[in-house]
């Protein structure tokens, strides 16, 4: 038996990299997947991944800066598994993420938001009523180190995932009497694959986790019964770059 066996997870942003090595783990331990994403090529090819190895996936194309869409995406993910028990947000749009502050427009700031905090709240509000029903619900959003660590030029990325680490805090604090764990990860990861001539990161292990054997199994254990007593926390697979900062 899994760890998530019985369980329904969604994941959104599940079309690649880090998302897409979260949906196949879920799977592979036993969940009902739900793989959202913007790309339907990609969200087939998850789809028929998990299935291929025996589980259980229903793939749903949805943009996730839209209400209606994560609405839509939701209730197919209810009337196709009957419930929802995890929710991953891990979505994001890579195209906008840069620029110094001096330089930063609203509009680049509020579309980082759209696809971070704001589109995070939306699933969070659309699954409560199914996360707590559940009696052991798990939401797990991804933030980022470099919000922790001002990172330039990442002026718009940083202020939306420091965002999303004050909307999991504040959730976990108010769902807590529904015994639904809201914890972050803040990952260093390779989402780019191989053959890229990227320097290594300036952290303790020098390397860039992988999403499959770093990344993944954290995320694992923060929606298994593992992490029942650990709830408002950002955890950090990041091998060391910012140890004890981001606390």
């Amino acid at each position: 038996m899994g760890k998530l066996t019985g369980k329904v997870a969604i994941v959104a942003g599940a079309g690649r990299g880090i998302g897409r090595a979260t949906a196949e783990l879920f799977a592979a331990e036993g969940a009902k997947v739900a793989v959202l994403s913007l790309t339907r090529a990609n969200v087939n090819a998850v789809v028929d991944h998990i299935q291929s190895r025996g589980g259980t996936a229903l793939g749903v194309v949805c943009d996730l800066s839209y209400d209606e869409q994560i609405a839509e995406a939701v209730a197919r993910v209810v009337q196709t598994f009957g419930g929802i028990d995890i929710l991953v947000n891990v979505a994001f749009d890579p195209t906008v993420v840069q620029s110094s502050i001096l330089d930063l427009s609203i509009e680049q700031l509020q579309r980082n938001f759209d696809m971070g905090p704001i589109a995070y709240l939306r699933t969070m509000q659309a699954c409560y009523p199914y996360l707590k029903a559940s009696g052991e619900g798990r939401v797990i959003n991804f933030a980022s180190l470099a919000g922790v660590l001002g990172m330039s030029p990442y002026g718009p990325y940083n202020l939306a995932k420091e965002a999303v680490r004050a909307l999991t805090r504040s959730a976990a604090r108010e769902w807590g009497p529904d015994r639904i764990t809201v914890n972050n990860l803040l990952p260093v990861a390779d989402t780019w694959g191989a053959g890229r001539d990227t320097p290594p990161p300036a952290n303790a292990l020098g390397r860039f986790g992988s999403p499959e054997d770093d990344v993944a199994p954290v995320a694992l254990f923060l929606a298994s019964s593992d992490s029942k007593f650990i709830t408002g926390s950002s955890l950090t697979p990041d091998g060391g770059q910012i140890i004890d900062s981001a606390r």
